[in-house]
């Protein structure tokens, strides 16, 4: 197994990120586009960088970071407050400046020109809030929006420590949102935190982690129907204190998995081994994105550490790692 590190950000907030979620890359205009999801209120964070792959106005000392200093001022970098917590987030097909979104609540469209959300299906109602909340979503290859619930309970809890008497089943869902018919289905049921979709190149297998579980499964996909099948545990992490997070897939078929709780990125190719390890300088890493010439930057978000409180965890900032595989670059909503 390969392991390699990375001692320190690559791009350093002014405020560092509470919860740094879906990260995008867009070639166009060379812009990474993620969210401050658990800020009050929510952010959209719009990063210019160069045709390289850089920021166009780095930002690489650590000393600016404050929870008191904001970081709408900081150049090359665009801020926008949110009118609710959204976690992920993609570009739509043949409309600019939009993004299909998972809200707290279900699906919408988001302005990136005035952080307006325009909500397309209120799934969970607000009866609900306390109990399910929406986390972490994926567009497959033809288009359709997945989105993965988290159980509010169980994530606090921790799976482990639940008293099946108290919460006898697991309430995270996973669903599929296809913009042809506007049809919504409820594709899978019994999860602590669905998170990171992702599918392998030839979009034969789709694979979702449950992160609170510390499992990754994986799924036989049909592509034209959008059904999944054949259910298996593809990766288990338990026994150590990765929580499979956000990911991405190369074009050889590896998962490029952020570690949320396990200072890591790790890679697992297509049988379930893992043969790579990034040590990140950040406990928490969140979410993966590719982008770059020829899609070899692997950037990075993350979280501030509130439970250990480690004055040395860098976490909050941007992360990128410039490697030799090839990334599957992030779908596009048709719709």
């Amino acid at each position: 197994m390969t392991i390699d590190k990375e001692t320190k950000p690559w791009y350093v907030l002014d405020r560092p990120m509470v919860l740094g979620e879906g990260p995008i890359y867009r070639e166009s205009d060379h812009t990474l586009h993620y969210v401050d999801c658990l800020h009050q209120p929510p952010q959209l964070h719009i990063l210019s960088l160069t045709p390289e792959g850089d920021a166009v106005h780095p930002s690489t000392d650590l000393a600016i970071a404050s929870t008191e200093n904001v970081n709408a001022d900081k150049p090359g970098l665009r801020v926008l407050n949110l009118e609710d917590s959204v976690t992920v987030m993609f570009f739509r097909k043949n409309v600019p400046k939009s993004y299909i979104c998972l809200y707290y609540q279900g699906l919408a469209f988001l302005d990136e020109e005035t952080g307006k959300l325009d909500v397309i299906k209120e799934i969970i109602p607000t009866s609900e809030r306390h109990i399910r909340r929406f986390n972490d979503g994926g567009v497959d290859a033809k288009g359709r929006m997945w989105a993965a619930e988290i159980d509010v309970y169980a994530l606090a809890t921790g799976p482990k420590n639940i008293d099946p008497k108290e919460h006898p089943e697991l309430l995270g869902r996973l669903w599929c949102y296809d913009p042809k018919d506007s049809s919504l289905k409820l594709m899978e049921t019994g999860l602590a935190c669905g998170n990171g979709l992702a599918w392998s190149p030839d979009n034969k297998v789709m694979y979702l982690n449950d992160s609170a579980s510390q499992k990754i499964y994986s799924y036989d996909f049909d592509l034209d129907t959008g059904a999944i099948s054949n259910k298996k545990l593809f990766y288990d992490a338990r026994g150590t204190s990765d929580e499979p997070d956000g990911m991405v897939v190369d074009t050889e078929g590896n998962l490029w998995i952020a570690m949320f709780g396990g200072t890591n990125i790790s890679v697992i190719n297509s049988k379930g081994e893992r043969i790579r390890v990034i040590e990140m300088p950040a406990r928490n890493m969140a979410c993966t994105t590719w982008g770059g010439p020829g899609n070899h930057i692997l950037y990075s978000v993350s979280a501030v550490d509130k439970l250990h409180r480690d004055p040395n965890d860098q976490g909050g900032h941007l992360f990128r790692t410039i490697v030799d595989a090839e990334g599957v670059a992030k779908n596009e909503y048709d719709g």
